[in-house]
């Protein structure tokens, strides 16, 4: 069932060349977690991640490795990148690679159509290059190298030395829409988010924009130029393009109608690409620009930005392989600030595990099953009368529902689990205050146990649906275990935080831990 809302967003598509570390694995998440939130909302969703294979720092790769630039990314992606997606539990509807055929000839049919409107020329190019980066570095990125590198220039991002490169190459006309771009920010503030990741944008543009080299013809792993076959698209143009190539820009207008645009959530050192070359393009063509450009902050380990070259990479299996994909899902989702840096350690995850997860919620769910099966033969028990005690657990229900949903409109997966978890918190109250374990030795109260104990399931019931984009599988065993009549995955999000959904009568099955005890060597 699907609402005529169009909800189409991304992951930036990654350079395989890297090993998946927790940081690409923390983009990835999220991106899924809006994602499941809006399909199971009802809204017509599509989820896209990928890889960007073309582009010299490939190609280097390739020929250290003695094998040709195709076989060495289909090995990548295949033993590295599509692995990722299972370990984490991502249900992406869409992965785009930039060297299939469907994105390489959108991309020639886009590039053409700028040549034809006039946004492109040739010209002469001399400028600081970073392999890495696959970018020309602006001023503000180069700085003077140290130590083995002294008296040369290097990346800020890198610290490697930078390549002087002289070329013949075609430009985009990328200065024509600095008041166009301004203009858009000023009417769009939601554009660019969070605030911080605005202001930047803001005054990188305001302080000038040059046109932007598109093609390089040095080496020839990318895709031609149609008009000049001795160049090749630059890898950026190229990898910004895949947003649309997916849904089928160019061939499909159909599917193009119905997805485009997108939201794009990218880490914060690409977002000068996103929000300010990429709606460029698309201006140029008379596309609508995405819908919006949010940027995340980085994931800090011992104090550094994590990266391949220093070796602070944390493969995700590291962790999925002792606390299960949903820790992982949970912990990077919650523990984060969403488009802030954030640090990760080891005693944090294992401690939010415990108190959190362990005894919180997957306590929650264990007992409350293990009363119904043991006070009520395993069968949901219909509520009695209710007191104020039993209303205010509703309310918080009801409460959080909505706080958790607007939450995601503000791309704040963290705020909408905080919002949650008072659930968890309010109910695990709620079971010490009333005693259910008193309430089963008198007869006399068997009603009022009922009405605890169904107040407890319902809860549950709500939590099963709230979380499972977050967790989705701890929440599909303890919907298996509420014994639910409806598939989870037909319930309505937004009407989560109804009261009443779970129906006395249903059968109740035990449910091993959720979260089992981790033994964690020293």
């Amino acid at each position: 069932m699907t609402s005529g809302r169009s909800f189409y967003i991304t992951t930036p598509i990654y350079y395989p060349s890297d090993l998946p570390h927790i940081g690409h694995g923390y983009t990835t998440v999220a991106v899924d977690a809006l994602a499941r939130w809006h399909r199971q909302a009802g809204d017509d969703t599509w989820m896209l991640t990928g890889t960007d294979e073309h582009g010299q720092k490939m190609l280097r790769a390739a020929a250290a490795n003695g094998v040709t630039p195709q076989a060495w990314v289909d090995k990548l992606v295949e033993e590295s990148w599509f692995p990722l997606l299972e370990t984490l539990d991502v249900a992406n509807d869409d992965f785009i690679r930039t060297t299939q055929p469907r994105h390489e000839e959108r991309v020639q049919q886009f590039v053409q159509a700028l040549y034809d409107r006039g946004y492109i020329y040739a010209g002469e190019y001399e400028a600081l290059y970073c392999v890495g980066c696959e970018e020309f570095k602006p001023e503000s990125e180069i700085v003077d190298g140290t130590g083995a590198f002294e008296g040369l220039k290097v990346c800020a991002i890198h610290s490697k030395p930078l390549e002087l490169l002289q070329e013949k190459n075609y430009f985009f006309k990328l200065s024509e829409f600095q008041d166009r771009l301004l203009e858009l920010y000023r009417t769009e503030p939601d554009f660019v988010r969070p605030d911080s990741a605005r202001n930047e944008v803001v005054s990188f543009v305001k302080s000038g924009l040059k046109d932007l080299s598109i093609s390089r013809s040095a080496f020839d792993w990318g895709i031609p130029l149609p008009w000049d076959t001795s160049h090749v698209i630059y890898v950026w143009v190229d990898a910004l393009l895949n947003y649309a190539t997916a849904v089928g820009y160019g061939t499909d207008p159909e599917q193009f109608a119905r997805r485009w645009p997108a939201y794009h959530v990218v880490g914060k050192d690409i977002l000068r690409f996103h929000a300010v070359i990429w709606p460029a393009m698309l201006m140029a063509l008379g596309l609508d620009v995405p819908r919006g450009v949010f940027a995340h902050g980085w994931l800090l380990v011992g104090g550094e930005k994590m990266s391949k070259s220093k070796l602070t990479g944390i493969a995700p299996t590291e962790i999925t392989d002792v606390f299960g994909s949903d820790a992982y899902r949970f912990y990077f989702l919650s523990a984060i600030p969403f488009g802030h840096d954030g640090s990760f350690s080891w005693e944090d995850l294992s401690a939010r595990y415990q108190a959190e997860l362990a005894n919180g919620f997957g306590n929650l769910a264990s007992r409350t099953t293990a009363m119904i099966a043991r006070y009520f033969d395993g069968v949901v028990p219909a509520p009695g009368d209710q007191n104020d005690n039993d209303r205010r657990i509703q309310q918080v229900v009801a409460d959080a529902a909505t706080a958790a949903d607007a939450a995601i409109d503000r791309f704040r997966p963290d705020e909408a689990i905080t919002a949650i978890w008072t659930i968890v918190d309010a109910l695990n109250a709620y079971i010490t205050d009333n005693e259910p374990w008193a309430l089963a030795k008198d007869d006399a109260q068997r009603a009022r146990l009922g009405t605890v104990l169904y107040t407890a399931a319902e809860g549950l019931r709500a939590l099963a649906v709230l979380l499972s984009p977050v967790m989705p599988d701890a929440t599909q065993k303890l919907w298996t275990a509420l014994g639910a009549a409806e598939p989870l995955a037909d319930q309505l999000l937004r009407e989560a935080g109804t009261w009443g959904r779970l129906q006395p009568g249903a059968t109740v099955t035990a449910l091993a831990p959720l979260f089992p005890r981790v033994e964690q060597s020293a």
